[in-house]
């Protein structure tokens, strides 16, 4: 990568040098030079003294300066002549290319550290040396959002979401495959998990206001140590599939918010089965009909509260209070009794559960 990023600068200073210029890499092959037909040659005149060397030199009729972060330079610039103007060439290009690559270094291999550490290809004993290595600052607290896109348009969605989060020393978004995004982003010290729901709200508004691109979004909880941002991620990717089996209408889901559907989804299915049939001894889940599930859930949405449930059905009250009675006389389970609410509620979350996920023998 970094010969094209030298090509690339000497290519545009080719006609303001008004010499032959170029760069030599550690095995002393042209890499760059204004004159293409040149790249691929070999010098051997480079010798591994004149790398380690701080100076300028001279050789062949070409001005020479190393350059590099390492303690043993890994490039050489040259600069045709061997002027005291050919000099000052060589110096301001070891100066710009230095730069250059440094920087280009520091956000390639940030983002590339990122994601070897989100999926875990990163040894845990080399997370931290690798970390002072670029400088990465690892005492702030970090979230990670997986974005996955639901819906291909033109537009490239991984572009739309690094323009909206420019600082590439803070926010790092990395692409996970075809559909899925990882945003790692900083944040505030105990910020509250309702601010990070509208910040991924933002990126949902975004792509489906501007660029007609769907999205679902799932949140991770924040995390203090770089090595935490592995579960993090793993945390996000959890939300997204507890959501797609029990959210499905929602396109943000925080793994905080998961509640009992994060340990449902943990389960094994031919467990979650057996549940089912020791719960049910009475009467199959099945033998319900749409109607009488409907007014289960408003039932729950509304806090087993008879009266607040018939307000919101439009119904009388003993008409809600029988159908209740018809739930207790199919399953034996009395849904005003919290008890028997909190079993029938996980029962239901398990059969939307196994509906996904089907027993295989």
């Amino acid at each position: 990568m970094s010969n094209r990023l030298f090509q690339g600068v000497i290519h545009q200073m080719r006609d303001a040098i008004d010499r032959t210029i170029g760069v030599i890499d550690e095995t002393s092959v042209v890499i760059a030079c204004s004159e293409l037909g040149r790249i691929g040659e070999v010098n051997e005149n480079i010798t591994t003294e004149m790398l380690c060397s701080t100076n300028s030199f001279v050789l062949n009729g070409c001005t020479y300066k190393s350059f590099g972060n390492k303690p043993r330079s890994e490039y050489v610039v040259f600069v045709a002549g061997n002027d005291e103007l050919a000099q000052k060439y060589a110096m301001l290009l070891a100066v710009s290319l230095s730069s250059i690559k440094q920087y280009y270094d520091e956000k390639y291999d940030r983002g590339n550290f990122i994601k070897n550490v989100i999926l875990d290809n990163i040894l845990p004993g080399d997370i931290y040396l690798k970390a002072r290595e670029l400088r990465f600052n690892s005492d702030v607290t970090r979230v990670c959002m997986l974005i996955k896109i639901t819906s291909k348009t033109d537009i490239s969605a991984y572009d739309v979401i690094q323009n909206l989060f420019p600082d590439k020393s803070k926010d790092f978004v990395i692409n996970i495959n075809e559909t899925d995004i990882a945003l790692v982003k900083e944040i505030k010290n105990n910020i509250d998990s309702k601010d990070l729901e509208k910040l991924a709200s933002s990126i949902v508004d975004t792509l489906s206001g501007e660029f007609y691109t769907h999205c679902l979004i799932g949140i991770g909880t924040p995390v203090n140590g770089i090595k935490d941002l592995a579960r993090s991620f793993k945390e996000g990717q959890v939300a997204l599939e507890v959501g797609k089996v029990f959210d499905t209408e929602r396109t943000i889901i925080s793994y905080d918010n998961l509640g009992i559907a994060r340990l449902v989804y943990q389960l094994p299915t031919t467990l979650c089965d057996m549940f089912l049939k020791e719960v049910f001894k009475r009467g199959s889940i099945e033998s319900l009909d749409q109607e009488t599930l409907f007014t289960i859930q408003r039932f729950f949405e509304n806090n087993l509260n008879v009266s607040e449930t018939s307000r919101k059905l439009f119904v009388h009250r003993n008409t809600l209070v029988y159908r209740l009675e018809k739930i207790k006389k199919l399953t034996g389970l009395d849904l005003r009794e919290f008890e028997d609410a909190i079993v029938f509620k996980v029962a239901l979350m398990v059969k939307k559960y196994l509906s996904s996920n089907p027993i295989k023998y």
